[in-house]
């Protein structure tokens, strides 16, 4: 499992700034993100912005589709003192487990709603860093559950597409019920 306290963030970029994150069932969330042609300015911008909402919301993931942005990122920080930021482009499930396990999820695009979902119980990813080298971690526990979970969202998929119509039906009457009242 490589040790991401290991590896340099990326520089820091002085004008971050807050993301609008989409919220279900907005049909944007459904978009495919297509691969990051080359990891330059502009995506390690898109890093920072996209970590700097996520720690700002507070979750402990964002895919960037999630921010209409519809390329391969992901940010994830699991830790409890938010300060070990996790960057995945054009990542890549290698390999996962057989034994499967459920976990209680949530989403930043679904906020206030959690349920079960069944995932395999350990992943082996490959991505680039935010300097656009390649790596590979093993993830297994929460950080399993979270990158999958991203992943999701840079296919087009919201993790209440696991649970049940019914269920979906009441997340969105829900959400649709949260947005007139903002």
């Amino acid at each position: 499992m490589a040790d991401f306290r290991a590896l340099p963030c990326a520089p820091i970029i002085h004008n971050m700034a807050l993301l609008k994150i989409l919220n279900y069932p907005d049909k944007r969330l459904n978009k495919v993100a297509k691969p990051v042609a080359a990891v330059d300015d502009r995506i390690r911008q898109l890093v920072a912005d996209m970590a700097e909402t996520m720690y700002a919301a507070p979750g402990v993931g964002l895919a960037a589709t999630q921010v209409d942005a519809h390329e391969r990122v992901i940010v994830i920080d699991i830790s409890d003192a938010h300060d070990e930021l996790l960057v995945f482009i054009n990542p890549e499930i290698v390999w996962s487990s057989e034994t499967k396990k459920e976990w209680e999820e949530g989403c930043l695009s679904v906020p206030g709603i959690y349920d079960f979902v069944e995932r395999p119980e350990k992943v082996r990813v490959k991505a680039l860093n935010e300097k656009g080298e390649t790596f590979e971690i093993d993830c297994d526990g929460l950080l399993a559950v979270c990158i999958q979970h991203e992943m999701d969202h840079l296919a087009g998929h919201v993790f209440v597409e696991y649970l049940s119509t019914l269920k979906q039906t009441r997340i969105r009457g829900k959400m649709k019920k949260l947005e007139k009242a903002l």
